[in-house]
């Protein structure tokens, strides 16, 4: 059985690369089978053997063996196995010596995204299917032989060893830069000054924004869909990224809005109940209208209570993927529950006008724009995919930057390391106290140093902060001349955000405390919005 899946692996492999030596595009589609087949191989192969398919090594011409002459080495002298073990350690040494070196040389001095790596403005993009192709060569990579680069961004887990590169994402996912001229669009279509996350270039990328501002520029409609899986109690300040950007894109645009809530994704993915997710989401519901949305114009659903008008929209979807390509792109294994693997059509659905008959008036074909952040991009490269082929619009895409956890640029604030996250429920003291303790800092070791040789913004987790929260652009920029400088001192970038982040979770837990139920059951409403 495992001779004859290695021989079934090995020959579907050189059937793939024989494809790809064609160079036809017209062969996309059969490349893009063939890998979800060898996919599958390599699956099979691990569940039969414990271990992941390694192909086997060229053989080596054996070398004529030379006559070894038996000599005892003399007194005082090493033995030939002594100096080789000796040799051995030394390289060894000297490789770690090495590793550390680079490693402080790379914290010194952080380096800048490229601007070189920005794909041309005449390069054409890759197809939907071209991305999910390689993103499904890029997923089983890192399944069978970990990330070289150190990188891992996919929808459960970021990690980058030198902080995420977003060049190297917009690359890897095919997605197109957000560049001023975009933004100067959207500031002459809207009539508002550009919300400082465009500005300062926390929203950097997408797929379509430009499609999207050209109907809208006719006089065509769109709606905006965003969403949350209720793993807390309370948002953190990482989540509220989206959602600020969100409500304002809905106040500019003057457009009506639906957010989903997957009680069923938590449900599946994480350990916790059903009764669980649903007390968590009716208590993020708050924490999400808190954020400033218009209720005439937004419908707040969750799965479980709105799953009968979305069914018919993700059963198309899901007769369109198969489990070959959900494993693929998303990492599942044969130890996962099938839930997960049928939940990606669920997310992917309320993109289609059709699955809102009633919030939505009924209207087909209206166009949707989908802010999130990029770890969210393979559910909505899927959906893109899928679109065309059951008669629905593709969804525009815009995606964020992470917000960094406090420890360090290296991942992204998370829920599940409570200690160290920011909630917008932490009195002041306790964002205070965590801001003090743990966020990392890129000043001077001393206060020498500082003065010397300056704040390393890049990695300087205060000043990222305040680079997401402060609407000053002349504040910021005096912290960043005085901070990077080494005039102001650490302690002080800490206060100012202390400041701020305790005067916002204030000013959000006096909002979210004037909600009350009646107000959440108006949101949730099946009703048509006003638009």
């Amino acid at each position: 059985m495992t001779a004859e899946l290695e021989q079934a692996i090995v020959a579907k492999g050189d059937a793939i690369r024989d494809l790809k030596k064609l160079n036809d595009a017209s062969k996309a589609d059969e490349i893009k089978q063939a890998v979800q087949e060898l996919l599958a191989l390599k699956a099979q192969y691990k569940e039969a053997t414990g271990n992941d398919y390694a192909a086997p090594a060229a053989k080596k011409e054996a070398k004529p063996k030379q006559p070894q002459q038996q000599q005892a080495p003399a007194t005082g002298e090493k033995s030939k196995s002594q100096l080789k073990k000796e040799k051995k350690l030394a390289e060894a040494a000297a490789k770690k010596k090495e590793g550390k070196a680079g490693g402080a040389k790379q914290a010194k001095k952080a380096a800048k995204p490229s601007e070189s790596a920005r794909p041309a403005e005449s390069a054409p993009l890759p197809s939907d299917a071209d991305l999910l192709l390689r993103q499904a060569e890029f997923n089983h990579k890192i399944a069978s032989q970990g990330n070289s680069d150190g990188q891992v961004v996919t929808p459960w887990d970021v990690e980058a060893e030198n902080g995420v590169d977003y060049d190297k994402l917009i690359e890897q996912f095919g997605c197109s830069t957000i560049d001023q001229a975009l933004v100067d669009r959207m500031e002459k279509l809207t009539g508002h000054k550009a919300h400082r996350y465009l500005r300062r270039g926390y929203f950097f990328s997408h797929r379509d924004l430009n499609v999207l501002l050209d109907a809208y520029e006719k006089g065509e409609k769109f709606y905006l869909y965003t969403g949350r899986g209720p793993s807390s109690g309370s948002l953190h300040m990482g989540h509220l990224i989206p959602f600020t950007f969100t409500a304002w894109l809905q106040k500019v645009f003057d457009v009506p809005l639906v957010i989903q809530l997957t009680d069923d994704e938590k449900f599946l993915f994480k350990d916790q109940t059903l009764e669980e997710s649903r007390q968590m989401m009716w208590e993020n519901a708050k924490d999400i209208i808190a954020c400033g949305f218009d209720v005439k114009k937004t419908f707040i659903f969750a799965d479980t209570d709105y799953i009968q008008h979305m069914y018919p929209q993700i059963l198309k979807v899901q007769k369109c993927v198969t489990y070959n390509q959900v494993r693929g792109i998303f990492g599942f294994t044969g130890s996962d529950n099938i839930g997960k693997s049928a939940f990606p059509a669920v997310q992917a659905v309320p993109s289609f006008s059709e699955t809102f008959p009633i919030p939505l008036k009924g209207l087909q074909g209206l166009r949707c724009l989908i802010p999130q952040a990029i770890d969210q991009d393979p559910y909505f490269r899927m959906t893109r995919d899928v679109a065309p082929r059951i008669g629905f619009l593709k969804p525009a895409l815009i995606h964020s930057k992470f917000f960094p956890a406090l420890q360090g640029s290296t991942t992204k604030m998370s829920a599940s390391k409570t200690s160290t996250t920011i909630y917008i429920s932490d009195s002041p003291d306790e964002i205070a106290n965590k801001i003090k303790k743990y966020a990392f800092s890129g000043g001077g070791e001393t206060k020498a140093d500082h003065e010397k040789y300056g704040a390393n913004l890049d990695v300087d987790i205060p000043y990222q902060y305040l680079s997401f929260m402060l609407e000053d652009d002349e504040e910021l920029a005096h912290i960043a001349r005085e901070y990077g400088s080494g005039r102001m001192m650490s302690g002080e970038v800490k206060q100012r955000l202390i400041d701020e982040m305790s005067t916002f979770a204030t000013a959000m837990q006096q909002r979210r405390a004037a909600i009350t139920d009646e107000e959440i059951a108006e949101f949730m409403r099946v009703r048509p919005l006003e638009f």
